[in-house]
């Protein structure tokens, strides 16, 4: 996980600026595509369930979902670029019935209707969302995390990626709440 350095000191750099915390909560890394497949059915997506990402970024993982696991996607988004793109892409997909992104704040969403949340954020980010989820999440829901814990959480399970198809290795973990 020698890529994470790079992460971390650009998470660093941002700590440090101006901005109101929760507008810097992670970078923006794309999921690679056989990370999402693998965090959707880690997560057991069923047709017809509820899922958030969690910093959507491009909507990949929103998408993914709407197209292949024929759930009620939705993603959260507070980048203006990012956010602008993904609901491009849905819309050129004609995913709206199935496909959502909030523009705003994960620190200040509802989470009560979501059977799975998936979730790459750093450290610190999980840390600031873990006792929104422990509020927030219905029994029975589940979260999967890409290559971050949750600290205070026991994974019901972890799967390891020895390499994406770029030659980077993953780690998920899923919770059931």
């Amino acid at each position: 996980m020698l890529f994470l350095a790079p992460l971390f000191a650009l998470f660093l750099a941002f700590q440090q600026a101006d901005d109101p915390p929760s507008a810097i909560l992670a970078p923006y890394l794309p999921t690679p595509d056989t990370i999402v497949e693998r965090m959707l059915r880690l997560g057991q997506l069923k047709a017809g369930e509820k899922m958030c990402d969690l910093g959507s970024g491009d909507g990949r993982i929103v998408i993914a979902a709407a197209r292949e696991y024929h759930a009620n996607a939705t993603g959260i988004e507070l980048d203006d670029t990012l956010f602008r793109e993904s609901v491009e892409r849905i819309r050129k997909l004609d995913l709206f019935s199935t496909a959502h992104i909030i523009h705003g704040d994960i620190l200040k969403q509802r989470y009560s209707s979501y059977d799975l949340i998936t979730v790459y954020m750093l450290p610190e980010t999980n840390d600031l969302m873990q006792p929104i989820l422990e509020r927030e999440m219905k029994h029975g829901s589940r979260v999967v995390a890409h290559d971050f814990e949750f600290r205070n959480w026991r994974p019901t399970k972890i799967e390891t990626v020895e390499d994406d198809g770029t030659g980077r290795s993953h780690t998920l973990f899923l919770y059931d709440r």
